[in-house]
């Protein structure tokens, strides 16, 4: 007879029966808190849109935290030849191709206080209002958002697991 056999069995049933999905649920909302701290706030509609999502699988339980702004790229990876001489901060895993030329904008693009706000150059046609970007900086939020607390990120589901146990 083995000593401590039942508290073993019991504890492996136990382990059987956690939902990962509660405790990887609790971390990427710490990623998500992160990300809405973090993220650059002119009108509040990219910080709203900031999302996560949990997608569990009997071995494995993915968090994800994104955002579904239409503009989110610009403002993580940074656009033209501004972003790519400043993208610090963005995840090495992505390979980013920045337009060299500069661009134009058609102010039912843009709203004026904001192209005034960067200074943009314009010319006026008589289709409206046309605004030149040569690009902005990178201003990573998302991938700091994870990178930058793992350890905390661990920690939470570390702890959510044990309370489970």
């Amino acid at each position: 007879m083995i000593r401590g056999i039942k508290g073993v069995e019991d504890r492996l049933k136990k382990m059987e029966q956690i939902d990962c999905s509660v405790a990887v649920g609790k971390g990427i909302e710490f990623v998500q808190g992160a990300a809405k701290r973090t993220v650059r706030k002119n009108d509040g509609v990219l910080e709203k849109s900031i999302l996560t999502e949990v997608r569990g699988r009997p071995l494995r339980t993915e968090g994800i935290c994104f955002t579904n702004a239409p503009h989110n790229q610009f403002i993580e990876f940074g656009t033209g030849p501004r972003g790519q001489a400043n993208h610090k901060g963005i995840s090495p895993n992505v390979a980013v191709s920045y337009s060299q030329s500069p661009w134009w904008i058609h102010e039912s693009q843009i709203e004026r206080r904001v192209a005034e706000k960067y200074k943009f150059f314009y010319i006026d046609t008589p289709e409206g209002r046309f605004y030149q970007c040569s690009g902005q900086p990178a201003k990573p939020y998302l991938y700091p958002a994870l990178k930058n607390n793992v350890d905390e990120v661990m920690e939470i589901i570390r702890k959510e697991i044990e309370k489970q146990l």
